[in-house]
């Protein structure tokens, strides 16, 4: 249990972090699965027009600090090859 004022505060503050965090990592698996899916539905039209809105996704959880940027990086440019 915290003691003092300030850590009472810093249990308040982490919790919704926590929870921002939870949302943002969801975020960024739903758009990976619906990407995938959409890659193995074969349908590259819809793949194309989903990838703008994927690679924003994902360029904010790595801004936000979820994952790397540079993991970011790879995984849009693995998913461009498979688009193209």
């Amino acid at each position: 249990m915290p003691n003092t004022k300030s850590a009472i505060r810093r249990v308040r503050r982490v919790k919704k972090q926590t929870q921002i965090n939870r949302i943002r990592k969801s975020k960024y698996r739903k758009a990976l699965k619906d990407m995938d899916a959409l890659i193995k539905s074969k349908n590259k039209e819809k793949a194309k027009k989903y990838f703008s809105k994927f690679q924003s996704i994902l360029m904010q959880v790595a801004k936000t600090g979820i994952i790397n940027k540079k993991t970011a990086s790879r995984k849009i440019s693995r998913i461009t090859k498979k688009i193209n």
